[in-house]
């Protein structure tokens, strides 16, 4: 991921981003508002850390149980969590001394739309 700052698109600046790419192609401006949610994806460790508090009972989860599961500094899960919040993946509250984190479902629900593929295509390709 670069050092250049990641400017959140409103939620009202995705709406037109909802339609699956097997339906129609991106505009430049979709993909440009698009790509930071796919690039900030695109690491296994942040990958791996929305999985873990998306899959969370309770749908959050304190950072202090985020830690435990990987082999790096709590310094650098700080990291990829802030890339994860500032690209609107995931929200985060300070409870004391902890923050916890949620995966924001709109968000994936917008990720999962634009990878959608419609039922009609999968049977197409699968009889080909």
């Amino acid at each position: 991921m670069s050092k250049q700052p990641v400017h959140i698109a409103a939620r009202g600046d995705l709406d037109d981003c909802r339609v699956p790419l097997v339906s129609e192609p991106l505009n430049a401006g979709q993909a440009e508002r698009l790509a930071p949610s796919f690039k900030a994806l695109g690491d296994p460790v942040r990958l791996r850390l929305l999985s873990l508090i998306a899959s969370h009972a309770g749908g959050e989860v304190c950072v202090c149980d985020l830690t435990d599961a990987f082999d790096l500094t709590a310094p650098t899960i700080s990291h990829h969590l802030k890339v994860l919040k500032e690209t609107g993946l995931v929200t985060a509250e300070r409870r004391g001394t902890w923050v916890y984190y949620r995966a924001r479902a709109e968000a994936l629900g917008l990720l999962s739309a634009v990878l959608a593929v419609p039922q009609p295509a999968v049977l197409q390709e699968s009889n080909a």
